[in-house]
């Protein structure tokens, strides 16, 4: 809504099959923290802002013509990691299903433009290949004066996107 907190961004992007085809038929799901590195949910009690007009939640699937998923959110904030924990690099939580993949598969997305908080990212440090890693970091451009992330997703290949058993 207007009244949310934070820079207003776009995250898009296709996502391949083995093939390298497009899918066309993926249901994306994302989860963040706001733009203060709080997640609205009861379970994180860290003392930042809560900004009760962000859900920090979206569904949306891919377009059945061009295969291209869009989510219209704010970047978020650095969160602290498990049990109080050395600070996570701004990223979203990412779940895809579809047709064909039997479990959901978990990814992240983070912010190509935040390389100095990336580079001590205590999830993105235990990716011992920088290739693998770099499939988690999202590329920034802009459109029409809009910041958009590009987050292709590779479920298999030589840029499969690394994916974590949750």
């Amino acid at each position: 809504g207007p009244d949310v907190a934070g820079q207003r961004i776009i995250i898009e992007g296709r996502i391949f099959d083995g093939a390298g085809h497009v899918a066309k038929d993926v249901l994306v799901e994302a989860w963040q923290a706001n733009a203060a590195g709080r997640y609205n949910h009861p379970a994180d009690t860290q003392d930042k802002p809560l900004d009760r007009g962000f859900r920090g939640w979206a569904r949306t699937g891919t377009d059945f013509e061009t295969g291209i998923y869009t989510i219209r959110t704010i970047k978020p904030g650095s969160v602290v990691g498990r049990k109080g924990r050395k600070a996570m690099a701004p990223h979203v939580n990412i779940w895809l299903a579809s047709r064909g993949i039997n479990i959901g598969l978990a990814t992240r997305m983070y912010f190509g433009d935040e390389e100095a908080a990336n580079a001590h990212d205590p999830v993105l440090n235990i990716i011992e290949q920088p290739q693998r890693r770099n499939t988690l970091i999202a590329p920034r451009s802009e459109r029409d004066g809009v910041i958009v992330y590009t987050c292709d997703i590779h479920l298999q290949g030589d840029r499969e996107k690394v994916f974590f058993d949750v």
